[in-house]
C-alpha cells in the first residue's frame, strides 16, 4: 500500500535550529514510570517509537540537581557525569532509527520534596510547597539564582555529551522553577526578578540564552511553555500574560512546545475533552514567532493532523498518549495503513503508572512496559509453536486480544461468544457518558481479526464443558469475564448486606441498559474506581434524583491517578448529584437505605427506591474449573492445555484484561522461562565498583 497524497505534508522535514527532523511527528516529553530507575526498559520503550517513525523522541522530566529530587518518581537524572552513560542508552536507541533525541531538563522548585537528597526545596520566594505534606521551600537569593543557572547549563552539557539533539528549557505544568518565577502567586520578589512581567520572565530568558551558548552549536534549544493554566484570572491566561511571554521571547528558542497547565488539563481524558482540544489556547503562538511550534491534543486522525498544520496552529504534531498506544502511528500513515492505527482511547491508564511509581502500562497497547523485560514488540510477534487449533471462549477484552495475537502468530483460532456481539463489558461500559472512545479497544481488534482467515468467530454460541471437550481444539482458553455482585460484598463488607436481595437492588449493567425503576436512586460506590461516578452521571443526565454514597474520602478515588477526579466531582455537583463521602451503606430496607458514618458508625435512613451496588465482581470461572478438575477427560478429548485469562481470573481494569490476553497468546507453545518464578528480565545494578569503594 502507498501513502495517501493528502498526508504528504506530514512527512516534510522541518529544521529546528542546527538539526532537522525527518517529518512532522514529534513525541513530546512524557513520563514512562521507568526513567533512571529502569534505564534499559526506558531505552527500549523509546527505541520502538523511533522505529515507528516519530522524527523526534523526547525523554521525560530529567532532574538537573539534588535540590530537585523527584524520588520515588522514576524521572531521568543528569545530576553529574555519572548519569551520562545511563542517560545515553535512550539517545543511542533513538539514533538507531534516524530520529532526533530530546531531553526535558527540569528543576521542580517548590513542587519537589527531595526525599532522598534531603536538601531544602527552593522557590522564588519563601513559600509552602505546591503539594501538602511536603516541606516548605526556601526563597532564593541572587547567589542561588546564579547556582541554578550553572546547574542547568551543566546538565545541558551532559545531555549533549550523551548524544542529545534537542535540549528543553521547561516552564510548564506548574512544576518547573522558571515557571514559578513567572507566577505572581509564587514570586513575591521586589528585585529585578520580581514584580512586573518583564522581571518575572528574566530568569527564563537567561536560562534559554545560557543553554544556547552552552550547546546551541549542535543542539536545538526548545522551550516548553504552558500558555494558560485554565484557572481564569487566578493564573496565567493565554490572551493576557501567556501571550505577552511569547511576544517577549518569540524567537529566542529554536522551538516552541506549547500546552496548557496543569497536567490534568494538558492530559485531559476523552471523558472530558475531544481530539484537538488545546487548539483554542495555543493557536496564537505561530502568529508571533518565526520558529517551529509543536502542540498536542491527543491526535489520532491524520486528517485532524493535516488540518492543524494547514490552519497554522502548529508545525509538528506532538503526541504523548497516541505514541504510547501506537508507536508505529507515523509509519502506518506513511504506508497507507490507516485502519491499522491502534488509536489512543484517552483513558490515562498510562498516567497511573507514573502516579503509582511503577512502569507505564496502556489499555490499547499491552506491549508498553514489556519492550525490554519480556522482549515484546508492538508490531511483531513470534510464529506458531505448533499446528494446534485454539478455542477461545468469551469475546471480551481478553478474548479479543488473545484471538488477535494468536491469529497474528498464525494459529487456527476459533472465538466463541455467547452474546450476539463481541466486546463483553466494553459493549455496555462504552454506552455510558464520556466512555465512547473506549470502544476503540473492541473496534480495533475486530478490524484486525476481520482480516485474518485463520480466525473464525461464532456469536450466540454458549459452550459448556461438554461442548468444549467435543470441539476438538488442542488448546482451550476461557475468557468468560466476571459479573458484578448484587449482595454488597466488596472492600467495606465481607458478608452480604442485610436486605441486599430486595427488589430495587440492582447492578451497574442494569443502569447501562436502562433497567432502573422510578423514584430516588442511590449509587453505592465501594469499588471506588471510575464506574460509580459514571453511573451517577448517567442517572443524573436521565433526570433522576441521585445520591452517590462512598466510604472513600473522594468520589471515584481511583481517578486521582488518571488526573480526572476534580472533573468528576465538579460534573456530578453541576448535575445536582448529592454526594455523601466517608459514608457506608449498611442495610437495605423497603424504600430506604441505612447509611453509617465510617468513623462514628452513627446511622441514618434516607429514601431510596433503587440502590445500585458498585462493590466487586465474581469471576465467571465455573466452566474452567469443570474442565480443569478432569484431566482424564481432557486427555480423552485431545485437549493439551486449558487456560483462563482476563476478568474471569481476577476482575480488574480493561488494560489488565488486554494484557492478560496478550500474555497468553505470546506464551502459548513458547519455551518455558529459565526462571519460572521470575519470568521476565530484571535490571540489576553492577555493584562491583561499589563493593570496592566500600
Amino acid at each position: 500500500m502507498s501513502r495517501d497524497a493528502r498526508y504528504d505534508i506530514l512527512f516534510e522535514p522541518v529544521k529546528i535550529g542546527p538539526v532537522t527532523a525527518k517529518n512532522r511527528f514529534f513525541q513530546v516529553p512524557h513520563c514512562t514510570g521507568m526513567g533512571s530507575n529502569w534505564p534499559l526498559s526506558h531505552a527500549a520503550f523509546r527505541r520502538q517509537r523511533a522505529e515507528g517513525g516519530w522524527a523526534v523522541i523526547c525523554t521525560e522530566e530529567t532532574m538537573i540537581h539534588p535540590t530537585s529530587d523527584a524520588y520515588p518518581g522514576a524521572s531521568m537524572r543528569l545530576w553529574d557525569d555519572d548519569d551520562v552513560k545511563t542517560f545515553a542508552l535512550a539517545a543511542d536507541a533513538v539514533h538507531e532509527h534516524g530520529s532526533l533525541f530530546g531531553v526535558e531538563l527540569v528543576h521542580g522548585g517548590l513542587s519537589r520534596a527531595n526525599r532522598t537528597s534531603r536538601m531544602t526545596p527552593v522557590a522564588p520566594s519563601h513559600t509552602a510547597n505546591k503539594y501538602p505534606t511536603r516541606p516548605q521551600a526556601r526563597g532564593m537569593d541572587k547567589a542561588d539564582i546564579k547556582e541554578f543557572r550553572r546547574w542547568h547549563r551543566d546538565a545541558a552539557l551532559r545531555a549533549k555529551k550523551a548524544g542529545t539533539d534537542v535540549v528543553y528549557v521547561y516552564a510548564a505544568h506548574n512544576i518547573a522553577l522558571p515557571m514559578h518565577f513567572l507566577l505572581p502567586r509564587y514570586n513575591r520578589r521586589n528585585d529585578e526578578y520580581g514584580g512586573k512581567l518583564e522581571n518575572r520572565v528574566r530568569l527564563l530568558r537567561e536560562v534559554l540564552e545560557d543553554t544556547h551558548e552552552a550547546v546551541g552549536d549542535t543542539c536545538a534549544v526548545a522551550l516548553r511553555f504552558a500558555v494558560d493554566e485554565c484557572m481564569g484570572a487566578d493564573g496565567l491566561e493565554w490572551d493576557k500574560e501567556g501571550r505577552e511571554v511569547v511576544e517577549m521571547l518569540a524567537d529566542v528558542p529554536d522551538l516552541w512546545d506549547v500546552n496548557v497547565s496543569g497536567w490534568e488539563y494538558d492530559s485531559n481524558t476523552s471523558r472530558f475533552s475531544e481530539e484537538g482540544y488545546q487548539e483554542p489556547y495555543i493557536a496564537f503562538v505561530k502568529q508571533l514567532t518565526s520558529k517551529p511550534v509543536v502542540g498536542v491534543g491527543r491526535y489520532t486522525s491524520p486528517d485532524a493532523m493535516v488540518a492543524a498544520i494547514k490552519k497554522g496552529v502548529m508545525d509538528f504534531i506532538g503526541a504523548a498518549r497516541p505514541a504510547i498506544a501506537d508507536p508505529f502511528l507515523p509509519k502506518k500513515i506513511e504506508e497507507g495503513r490507516i485502519d491499522d492505527i491502534r488509536e489512543c482511547i484517552g483513558c490515562n491508564i498510562c498516567v497511573t503508572g507514573n502516579n503509582t511509581f511503577a512502569p507505564m502500562r496502556c489499555t490499547q497497547n499491552p506491549v508498553v512496559g514489556e519492550e525490554w523485560r519480556r522482549g515484546w514488540h508492538a508490531e511483531r510477534i513470534g510464529p506458531t509453536g505448533s499446528d494446534d487449533q485454539v478455542l477461545i471462549v468469551g469475546g471480551g477484552p481478553a478474548g479479543l486480544e488473545a484471538a488477535r495475537a494468536l491469529g497474528q502468530r498464525g494459529y487456527a483460532v476459533t472465538l466463541a461468544e455467547r452474546e450476539k456481539e463481541l466486546g463483553g463489558r466494553l459493549n455496555w461500559e462504552t454506552s455510558l457518558p464520556g466512555l465512547a472512545a473506549w470502544a476503540r479497544v473492541r473496534d480495533w481488534r475486530l478490524g484486525q481479526i476481520g482480516t485474518m482467515a485463520n480466525v473464525q468467530v461464532y456469536l450466540d454460541s454458549f459452550l459448556d464443558d461438554n461442548a468444549i471437550r467435543q470441539f476438538g481444539a488442542a488448546h482451550v482458553v476461557l475468557a468468560t469475564g466476571a459479573t458484578w455482585r448484587r449482595d454488597g460484598v466488596g472492600h467495606s463488607h465481607h458478608h452480604a448486606l442485610p436486605g441486599a436481595g430486595r427488589s430495587g437492588v440492582i447492578g451497574p449493567e442494569d443502569v447501562a441498559r436502562g433497567h432502573v425503576g422510578e423514584g430516588p436512586v442511590i449509587v453505592y460506590d465501594d469499588d471506588q474506581m471510575y464506574l460509580g461516578g459514571v453511573l451517577a452521571e448517567k442517572l443524573a443526565r436521565d433526570g433522576r434524583d441521585v445520591t452517590l454514597v462512598t466510604p472513600g474520602s473522594d468520589v471515584s478515588a481511583f481517578t486521582i491517578l488518571t488526573l480526572e477526579q476534580p472533573f468528576v466531582q465538579q460534573r456530578l455537583r453541576e448535575l445536582g448529584v448529592t454526594i455523601l463521602q466517608q459514608t457506608d451503606l449498611v442495610a437495605v430496607h423497603d424504600g430506604e437505605a441505612e447509611l453509617a458514618c465510617v468513623f462514628t458508625r452513627a446511622t441514618r435512613r434516607v429514601p431510596a427506591a433503587t440502590i445500585v451496588l458498585v462493590t466487586s465482581r465474581v469471576p465467571n470461572e465455573a466452566i474452567y474449573h469443570k474442565l480443569a478438575r478432569r484431566p482424564d477427560l481432557l486427555d480423552a478429548a485431545g485437549i493439551k492445555t486449558v487456560g483462563i485469562i482476563g476478568d474471569c481470573v481476577a476482575p480488574g481494569l480493561i488494560a489488565a484484561a488486554v494484557h492478560d490476553g496478550h500474555l497468553y497468546a505470546r506464551e502459548l507453545d513458547a519455551p518455558p522461562p529459565e526462571n519460572p518464578d521470575v519470568p521476565f528480565l530484571r535490571e540489576h545494578m553492577d555493584l562491583r565498583e561499589e563493593r570496592e569503594s566500600v
